[in-house]
């Protein structure tokens, strides 16, 4: 693996959480990534490959952009970024937030098997096309404002 240069890196602006999954989560500013797990205390976390949801916030400029009130969490992502290419990051691309953290990239967007309430009002969701999904490598604290950076990508 090696480092991209273009890709860099950005800012954490929101960590959300919510109790279930397939829900608009809230931004509670700051979280512990567990290995293994997923964000503490969210509904996504467990053993398996999505882990962790990431979305950018350009992504969310874009549904503001065709009239939708949303902002941060409305995706149901975990962590929402900025000044980072996220859906053009290759799968087993690594990434280090804040200090400790590092996540691994597992899937880029997703199947939706049942329309949300955000395509009903757009006709349109970024999330299945511009979100990422991740397991966490090494844990670690994450708050609003903490870098994200691209740190491996898959040779």
């Amino acid at each position: 693996m090696s480092a991209p240069e273009t890709l860099g890196q950005g800012l954490v602006v929101a960590v959300c959480t919510s109790p279930g999954k397939g829900e608009r989560k809230q931004d509670v500013g700051q979280g512990e990534l567990v290995a293994g797990f997923g964000l503490a205390g969210d509904g996504h976390g467990g053993d398996w490959h999505r882990q962790v949801s990431l979305l950018a916030l350009e992504s969310i400029a874009k549904m503001q952009a065709a009239g939708l009130d949303v902002g941060p969490g409305d995706f149901a992502e975990n962590l929402t970024t900025q000044g980072l290419d996220l859906c053009h990051l290759p799968i087993g691309s690594r990434l280090r937030v804040g200090k400790s953290a590092l996540l691994e990239i597992t899937q880029i967007g997703k199947i939706c098997h049942e329309r949300c309430a955000i395509f009903y009002q757009a006709g349109d969701c970024v999330m299945p096309k511009e979100g990422i999904f991740a397991v966490v490598i090494h844990g670690g604290p994450v708050a609003s404002g903490d870098p994200i950076e691209v740190v491996a990508v898959p040779a």
